[in-house]
């Protein structure tokens, strides 16, 4: 048998084929399950930048909802002060020209601002201007846990806990 017999040469070829052929069926093998286990381990990673992203924004809800119910007491004690009487509401006035002068030896009782005209405001004057000013409050209150949320999460997505 020579080295030159067309089915040695053919033998010879078929078996580098075979491996070559072998060779990249197990490399394209391994290359799958290598990608396998990559995306497996990201999606570990991907939960549990999850959680933490779960367990910040839980934690915001939960002060908002703390802030929420302080609020809420609060106004509740102040509506009660307001009819109760116990909170009278004031604003300074203008006090029209009068024409009879007003004596300067008077002195100002504790807590008067000098002489100062004020009126009082009716309680449901106040209450209506205190709601005003609280949804202003709750707005507020929303947009700073959002950007504190905000913030958290991006953060957590640059990989910085």
């Amino acid at each position: 048998m020579s080295l030159f017999n067309p089915y040695v040469l053919l033998g010879i070829l078929i078996a580098v084929l075979s491996s070559f052929g072998g060779g990249y069926w197990k490399g394209s093998h391994d290359e799958v399950t290598r990608q396998e286990l990559e995306i497996a381990q990201l999606n570990a990673e991907a939960r549990a930048k999850e959680q933490v992203l779960v367990s910040a924004i839980q934690t915001q809800a939960t002060k908002l909802q703390k802030a929420n119910q302080d609020a809420k007491l609060a106004k509740l004690k102040r509506d009660t002060d307001i009819d109760s009487g116990a909170l009278k509401l004031r604003i300074p006035v203008k006090a029209p020209n009068c024409p009879i002068p007003v004596s300067e030896s008077t002195t100002p009782t504790s807590g008067d601002s000098g002489g100062e005209t004020r009126a009082e405001l009716s309680a449901e004057a106040g209450k209506t201007l205190f709601q005003i000013a609280e949804e202003g409050d709750k707005a507020i209150i929303k947009l700073n846990a959002c950007i504190e949320s905000y913030n958290q999460v991006r953060e957590t997505l640059k990989g910085k806990p």
